[in-house]
């Protein structure tokens, strides 16, 4: 992308067009979107809502992403691969400062949906440790 275009919803727009073209012909995410999205043209618009919404503040997200996850057979191993996927399209479409923001926004939902999904079993919410009930 070039460094002096805007980094607005049309920006969004072309990275999310990018990625999901990627993810549909992706081996190990095309089966698991392709079977979960009936209609991409309407996933991409909520999609390019959604990171409007987290990127540029818009508001114009209505929805649970964490509902929305839920239901499908994802695994953590699909969070790593979409993720690198999500870093080489950010690259190829956006100016560096931009493509870095994104990535760092991809990565925080990421793991806010590992946990929320049980995907993360290594790693304990807020730290604590599990302690068995007559230790001393």
């Amino acid at each position: 992308m070039n460094p002096a275009i805007p980094f607005d919803e049309a920006a969004i727009a072309r990275l999310v067009d990018r990625f999901y073209e990627k993810v549909r012909v992706d081996e190990q995410l095309g089966p698991v979107f392709n079977a979960a999205v009936h209609d991409w043209d309407e996933h991409k618009a909520l999609l390019t809502s959604f990171w409007s919404s987290v990127a540029l503040r818009a508001g114009s997200y209505r929805g649970n992403p964490m509902a929305a996850h839920r239901p499908h057979p994802i695994r953590a191993e699909h969070f790593d691969h979409w993720i690198a996927l999500w870093l080489e399209t950010c690259a190829e479409v956006l100016d560096e400062a931009s493509a870095a923001q994104m990535v760092e926004y991809a990565r925080r939902i990421g793991r806010s949906l590992k946990y929320g999904l049980g995907l993360n079993a290594q790693a304990r919410p807020f730290g604590v440790p599990i302690v068995s009930v007559g230790q001393a």
